[in-house]
């Protein structure tokens, strides 16, 4: 079953949506079935990535700045319940650098995002912005929902295939930390830092 998902591609009409093939949508929605095994392992060791960033952004001297995010940046903020499907204003914060040379903790301005429904599972895009993020948003549990997608980079207009190349696959949960507010967790990402978190408020 994995080998479906990973045939279909990403289609971009406009930038503004996503368009799996419904049979593949249809057939698989266990997430367990698609992950590849880097992406089971990042999943796992979310918690220990999330600290260890946080940690490393306070000893940079970013505690102010972490603060300032109440439940955003709290590991164990999730409160539970989906998120609904519509437009939503998303922004990235960076923590924990990869290599000498980089901040700690880069917090980005709002972008726009889309997440819409395709048979059991729904699909999620980061619209605009240098790095992109697209994929599927399964079923995981009561507190959480497992994101698998691909990053789109500059101009790029069609996402690869997840699973073909591991630079450009991103793996995360989904949690609502609040009323209207909910975060994308991507632990261990392959770029720049050691923890990518999204904050995801609806669009007015």
């Amino acid at each position: 079953m994995r080998f479906a998902f990973l045939a279909f591609a990403f289609l971009l009409a406009g930038c503004s949506t996503l368009e799996p093939p419904d049979h593949i949508v249809h057939a698989q929605h266990d997430w367990r079935m698609v992950a590849t095994e880097a992406d089971r392992a990042r999943l796992r060791g979310w918690r220990t990535a999330f600290s260890s960033a946080i940690a490393l952004a306070r000893t940079a001297g970013f505690s102010a700045a972490i603060a300032r995010e109440g439940a955003l940046l709290q590991p164990d903020a999730a409160i539970g319940g989906p998120i609904p499907n519509g437009p939503y204003r998303c922004r990235v914060i960076k923590l924990g650098s990869q290599s000498r040379g980089m901040l700690d903790f880069v917090a980005y301005p709002d972008f726009a995002c889309r997440v819409q429904q395709q048979g059991q599972v729904q699909t999620f895009a980061k619209l605009t912005g240098s790095q992109r993020q697209v994929g599927l948003i399964f079923p995981f549990d009561a507190v959480r929902q497992v994101f698998l997608g691909t990053l789109m980079l500059g101009d790029e207009a069609r996402a690869m295939h997840y699973g073909v190349d591991p630079e450009r696959d991103v793996a995360g949960y989904v949690e609502r930390i609040g009323p209207d507010r909910w975060r994308l967790v991507m632990p261990s990402p392959r770029f720049e830092s050691q923890l990518d978190v999204m904050e995801l408020v609806p669009a007015p």
